[in-house]
């Protein structure tokens, strides 16, 4: 057998190991796990998560995961926490401690002061029996895990079997909290879907950036509004006496104005050129439903009204490359 062989062998050795052993896991699910949805729920204050080592890293994630998912949630290490990090604690909270052996020096240092702070503890452990166990008031036995690593030393299937319990955790209490794809988006703005839902309010231009004219202004005002205004917007919005939206006239309108040679265009009334009756969306719509009236409609910039018809802002394709929409 080659060595290329012996490699893709070995690889596929471990993911079947490490897939054999959440299958176990999966199956071990139960009323421990369901009291510990109910702890993290239930927690009025912050979910705060610690661990030693590989365990800690994979802590950290989880961490990260519920807070990403709508509880509030902080990665505690051990080690600092035995030189003034408790101090983050606090009555109210509740400590996840993941430690396969349940024996980690570190976190059994921690225990007691934990108790004192009347603080309820979720462990994730592979022993029972441990003293990590038995100051919990909830356990999650993972089993016990055959590590994938040679010599069965190193961290390996155990933190896989860590980590997908503490999906599998996150997931399920997202869920009870209903928490929708605006809050992710909003725990998310730099993300692909924080983008995808974004509202047109959040993007648009608007106050002095908003370029408005009355019906009955002259071309050549409605041109200096135009070249005046914050950000060059390349359009104006003409608005009746009351405020409301009639039209829209812009870089293109003019361009079309002037090859029609017509005489004294500079003078006409903005309303005898502009395009009546505009395409325009609500503040409130989704910047992707923006995109798409601009693109089918083949414009560069769609007025953004209130439900009373008045102007609230101005949006132009170029925002939309700039939030890479």
């Amino acid at each position: 057998m080659s060595d290329d062989d012996t490699r893709l062998r070995r690889a596929g050795e471990v993911l079947a190991l490490e897939a054999r052993q959440i299958e176990a896991l999966r199956r071990r699910l139960g009323p421990t796990f369901v009291r510990a949805v109910d702890l993290i729920l239930g927690c009025r204050g912050t979910v705060v998560v610690t661990g030693v080592g590989k365990a800690g890293i994979v802590g950290q994630k989880l961490s990260a995961t519920l807070a990403s998912t709508g509880t509030r949630s902080a990665s505690l290490h051990p080690t600092e926490a035995l030189h003034g990090d408790l101090g983050r604690v606090r009555a109210g909270d509740v400590l996840v401690a993941l430690s396969n052996s349940g024996e980690s020096e570190e976190i059994a240092r921690l225990l007691p002061s934990l108790k004192r702070l009347g603080v309820p503890i979720l462990a994730v452990t592979g022993n029972p029996d441990s003293l990590l166990a038995r100051h919990a008031e909830c356990v999650l036995d993972i089993g016990r895990i055959e590590e994938a690593a040679p010599l069965l030393l190193a961290p390996t299937a155990s933190t896989t079997v860590m980590l997908a319990l503490g999906d599998a955790l996150a997931m399920v209490v997202c869920a009870e909290r209903d928490f929708s794809r605006e809050e992710f988006a909003l725990f998310h703005p730099g993300g692909a879907l924080g983008r995808q839902l974004l509202r047109v309010s959040e993007v648009m231009r608007e106050h002095e950036a908003l370029p408005l004219v009355q019906v009955g202004t002259p071309v050549e005002r409605a041109l200096v509004v135009m070249t005046t205004t914050p950000g060059r917007p390349g359009a104006a919005l003409v608005v009746d006496a009351g405020g409301r939206l009639v039209g829209l006239f812009t870089d293109g309108d003019l361009r079309r104005l002037l090859e029609s040679r017509r005489e004294g265009l500079m003078r006409l009334p903005i309303e005898e050129v502009m395009t009546p009756d505009p395409k325009k969306i609500a503040p409130d719509r989704l910047v992707a439903e923006a995109r798409h009236v601009l693109q089918e409609h083949r414009i560069d910039q769609i007025p953004v009204v209130d439900d009373t018809g008045i102007p609230v802002g101005l949006l132009d394709v170029q925002d939309l490359l700039d939030v890479q929409v």
